[in-house]
């Protein structure tokens, strides 16, 4: 159960945050005010899927190394780490901030400002959380090429 809920939790997880970031940067770049305020009320709700998916993902990731540390589950280690700290620290506190300033219609510098910013840690976490999608790949052999065969050894010589 847990190998099946790790990458259906990480790919609801990845996929929730690149909605997030491709929402905001379309609704910002091509839509109106009132769409942009929709669109930043809407992602702290979007929360309720992205938390459990991100903590699901996490737990089973730890209960599947079991105690195994190969230098590729160090490293994701380290990435989910600075993942977490980052949208702890930055993505959720920006989102709440923005969604409060969309509601009251105040899209003056500190808003733009602070979007700027969610959008740089948004593409830093979802960067994050694919180079951890793509480890979990390696690590299930998915991206193993065939091995080739030298043209005398497989005449049978």
């Amino acid at each position: 159960m847990i190998k099946i809920v790790h990458p259906v939790a990480g790919g609801v997880a990845v996929l929730t945050i690149a909605v997030f970031w491709l929402a905001t940067a379309l609704s910002e770049l091509f839509a109106s005010a009132e769409t942009v305020a929709a669109v930043k009320t809407a992602i702290p709700w979007g929360f309720l899927l992205l938390i459990p998916a991100l903590a699901a993902t996490g737990g089973s990731g730890f209960n599947l190394s079991r105690g195994r540390r190969p230098q590729l589950i160090i490293t994701k280690i380290r990435r989910m780490a600075v993942s977490a700290a980052n949208g702890l620290l930055v993505l959720v506190p920006s989102a709440l901030f923005l969604a409060s300033r969309a509601q009251a219609g105040e899209f003056d510098a500190a808003f733009y400002a602070v979007q700027a910013l969610e959008l740089f840690a948004g593409a830093v976490n979802i960067t994050l959380l694919g180079l951890n999608m793509r480890d979990g790949f390696k690590m299930k052999g998915r991206f193993r090429r065939p091995a080739k065969t030298h043209p005398t050894t497989s005449r049978g010589v």
